[in-house]
């Protein structure tokens, strides 16, 4: 998964989760510029992924609302497993490494 991908993955759970988020709020979120977090929302707007509602807060200001497409649900559910299988697979590399440096160092598992 490439970091654009993650950072799409992070934006489409967070949006599912709070529709009314702004992107100042997204950019300080995933710590990157709210720049980025424009082009980021553009290209999962120009997917699909996402669509974007406004409606009028009191001040008189326009607020956006993102929600997720079916195909944005998809593209999370997509991504979701191909990052779960990228951090398994890390994972038992990591283990095979600690295990092999046990047997090197004629040390018992240790439980946590």
């Amino acid at each position: 998964m490439t970091p654009a991908e993650q950072a799409q993955l992070r934006i489409l759970k967070i949006v599912d989760a709070e529709p009314a988020i702004s992107q100042r709020q997204l950019a300080e979120r995933l710590g990157v510029s709210l720049g980025k977090i424009n082009y980021l929302l553009k290209a999962l707007l120009d997917k699909g992924h996402i669509k974007a509602g406004n409606f009028l807060r009191a001040e008189d200001k326009a607020k956006y609302v993102y929600l997720l497409t079916p195909e944005g649900i998809s593209a999370k559910l997509q991504l979701t497993r191909n990052y779960l299988a990228r951090k398994e697979q890390e994972y038992l590399a990591v283990k095979a490494e600690i295990d092999a440096m046990r047997a090197e160092l004629g040390v018992q598992e240790e439980r946590y």
